[in-house]
């Protein structure tokens, strides 16, 4: 299924800006950024229950926000993209 996942972190003080950044890397763990704080994530039900758990864990939910967008299998139809840096396609082979 495809997660969008979209965070605000306080920054206001080095314990802030260390929690972006490791929201950031936690979430670049699991799919692939498309915007400042936003992500595309092709996860089953497992996966996203431990992201979540993870997210949950690093964020200060007195200052912070993170949301989670259940998508679904069928995302495809749902997602249109204009303008600059397209996303890649995450079901198709990667070649390097």
């Amino acid at each position: 299924m495809l997660v969008l996942i979209t965070y605000d972190v306080s920054t206001i003080n080095a314990e802030g800006r260390r929690r972006l950044s490791q929201v950031a890397k936690k979430c670049q763990d699991y799919g692939q950024r498309v915007q400042n704080s936003v992500f595309e994530c092709i996860l089953d039900a497992t996966q996203l229950r431990r992201l979540r758990l993870e997210l949950e864990a690093l964020i200060d939910p007195a200052t912070d926000s993170l949301r989670l967008y259940n998508l679904g299998d069928k995302y495809k139809t749902k997602v249109a993209h204009i303008g600059a840096k397209p996303a890649y396609d995450m079901d198709s082979p990667l070649i390097i």
